[in-house]
């Protein structure tokens, strides 16, 4: 309850406080005869001013003459205590008194309002929040001690290699060989406080990255920009602005000119094609780009490279890489769509989308995640038609594309594999799981429900959309609680209206929606993946539950139980259904630089990394909010 609905005003705390401040000897006589009721009844003839003045002598000559033979409390115990204060406490004569009249008043606490001593009970007097607080303190030191393990299991088989193969204790270069895992962890390593891990991991940089990228093979461009750039991007802000962060590793400088050096070859998918649409492959050592086998792009990986060359340019103060990667939506804008919802592959010959398939899953999901955080990115710049796509996408999403499985409801995201016209598919990837975090940003703009409800600034469709954010994120949980291991598959399909499949279930027959979730043998694989831990970490960072705090340690416990490799490393599976998984040998980068970063800021405090100020690229690499105050390159 609101203290404004109180009959204990704010007026009435600041005189209460007021009393207790130190007054001088004119305000207190002032207090004690000049009131205006005073003024009027005894100031109003000239025997009340005869007997003011009188009253006035006589007090000060009792302050003069008079004695006391009770010495303060103060005084005895500074006499006790052989204080120099204490010796010269007790004058001759008045001097007690003296110094009693000038005495300091009691310094008792002030008033706080009902609402004031609520939070500060909250805060200061509340046992179960310490413990509380404690015990999520500890939950992240076992997610930091959980990279350290994946850290040294790279650092010791694979270290330079794209990824780590921990069955095997080798590298493999699976990313065109630019070191991926090193660059993906290392903001990481800086957020976490692993000063050691971010130490070598910039080193290594320093010492390898540029060679590579003159000499290296082909790349693709979508991979490159939001693992590499996005995260060299990342790290020299967060090395620049806590430079304690690598005392030992490289200057800040060292992170930009190697994200430089590599856009300025990335840069040839974009001029080398007919379109605003870029080619999907760069050759490094050429400086040349190409197609995809097919002809075609990726509709979101086209459209997942503008936080980076945006936040790019403005570090540099060169242009051309937003202006290039912005072209892609500009382009996109113009397009016909399906209720703002758009196909997945796109071609960079005719600039035109390819198909019918819709869906945000695989090709499809960033496109949606990147209307929104782009415009957010750049609110400076008034890029309005980023925010009006985003919004017709979701009414779209929430038109065509969600449903709810039978027998107990759960609300899933299909697809419609052959367009609008074709039927409903109700298959959801786990990539989706993106969607709730999505949701939930675009609703408040990072800020709390709370606090955006309390400030009135969210609209119906907020509302709506925010609610849908919330029940997404039950099913991405509960596509992790219904297998066997706790951990989700790759993808999963929901028995609903039209649809239905026996003996393809988790295999956790505890589970209340045992029969609501579909599992092929095909889809039980499940690769270290983000997307649910990264909605619940946004989830709670917005509406403040700890129930997706709770969600995030589950996962984490299967994580640790059935994926952690003892020599080093931790491994993807190949069905989560059985008991015991089988294991697949492969430590995907995005283990590292987004599932434990993200698990590890859910449990720790909200002002770390705040959703106000940054936005996660799509592998969680955080781009400061572009305002006028924002820092730039030296």
């Amino acid at each position: 309850m609101s203290s404004k609905t109180l009959p204990y005003s704010i007026k009435d705390i600041q005189y209460d406080n007021a009393k207790f401040r130190r007054r001088s000897l004119f305000q207190v006589i002032s207090q004690i005869f000049l009131t205006n009721k005073m003024k009027r009844e005894c100031m109003s003839c000239s025997t009340g001013k005869f007997l003011a003045v009188l009253m006035i002598f006589g007090l000060t000559y009792l302050v003069i003459t008079h004695a006391s033979p009770i010495h303060s409390v103060t005084s005895g115990v500074a006499r006790a205590i052989g204080s120099k204060e204490g010796d010269n406490s007790i004058m001759d004569g008045g001097g007690i008194g003296v110094k009693r009249f000038w005495r300091k008043p009691p310094r008792l606490p002030p008033h706080l309002s009902p609402d004031e001593m609520n939070i500060s009970n909250k805060s200061t007097h509340n046992p179960a929040k310490s413990n509380l607080d404690s015990e999520w303190v500890a939950k992240q030191e076992s997610v930091k001690k959980a990279f350290i393990h994946a850290w040294s299991g790279y650092k010791k088989y694979a270290m330079g290699y794209d990824e780590l193969m921990p069955l095997s204790q080798k590298g493999i270069d699976g990313l065109g060989g630019l070191g991926a895992t090193v660059v993906d962890a290392l903001d990481t390593a800086m957020i976490m406080r692993l000063d050691d891990v971010a130490s070598e991991a910039g080193s290594w940089i320093e010492k390898n990255l540029p060679e590579r990228i003159c000499n290296k093979g082909q790349v693709n461009l979508f991979e490159t920009t939001i693992r590499v750039v996005g995260g060299l991007l990342s790290a020299y802000h967060l090395s620049e602005t806590n430079p304690n962060s690598t005392k030992n590793g490289p200057k800040p400088s060292v992170y930009l000119e190697n994200a430089k050096n590599l856009a300025d070859v990335l840069l040839t998918a974009f001029t080398s094609s007919p379109t605003a649409i870029p080619f999907s492959d760069v050759v490094l050592q050429d400086h040349k780009a190409h197609p995809a086998p097919d002809g075609l792009s990726s509709t979101s990986e086209a459209s997942t490279l503008q936080l980076e060359f945006n936040y790019l340019s403005f570090l540099t103060g060169d242009p051309k890489y937003s202006v290039e990667s912005m072209k892609v939506l500009e382009h996109m804008k113009t397009l016909p769509k399906v209720e703002g919802l758009v196909p997945i592959y796109i071609s960079p010959s005719s600039g035109e989308f390819s198909g019918d398939n819709i869906r945000l899953g695989s090709r499809g999901d960033s496109y949606y995640e990147y209307l929104i955080k782009v415009w957010l990115q750049q609110r400076q710049n008034n890029w309005s038609y980023l925010h009006e796509m985003y919004e017709e996408a979701m009414k779209g999403v929430k038109h065509l594309l969600v449903k709810k499985s039978k027998p107990n409801g759960l609300v899933f995201v299909g697809e419609l594999p052959s367009g609008v016209d074709g039927g409903f598919s109700p298959k959801m990837d786990h990539l989706v799981c993106f969607l709730p975090g999505t949701l939930a940003l675009g609703a408040t703009k990072g800020i709390t429900k709370a606090k955006a409800m309390e400030e009135n600034l969210l609209t119906f469709e907020d509302l709506e959309n925010l609610k849908l954010a919330e029940d997404l994120a039950k099913t991405c949980f509960e596509m992790y609680s219904v297998t066997s291991t706790g951990l989700a598959p790759e993808i999963a399909y929901f028995n609903s209206e039209g649809y239905s499949e026996e003996n393809l279930d988790g295999g956790n027959k505890s589970s209340e929606y045992l029969h609501d979730i579909v599992i092929k043998h095909a889809d039980r694989h499940n690769l270290l993946r983000p997307e649910t831990v990264e909605s619940l970490f946004v989830l709670y960072r917005i509406t403040e539950d700890s129930k997706y705090r709770e969600w995030g340690w589950s996962i984490f416990e299967a994580f640790e139980k059935y994926t952690k490799v003892e020599s080093g490393g931790y491994t993807s599976l190949d069905d989560v259904t059985m008991l015991p998984p089988r294991r697949r040998d492969k430590m995907e980068t995005f283990f590292l630089g987004e599932t434990l970063k993200y698990l590890y800021l859910l449990f720790g405090e909200s002002n770390v990394i705040p959703l106000t100020q940054f936005v996660f690229n799509t592998e969680a690499h955080p781009i400061p909010i572009i305002t006028t105050t924002t820092t730039k390159k030296e």
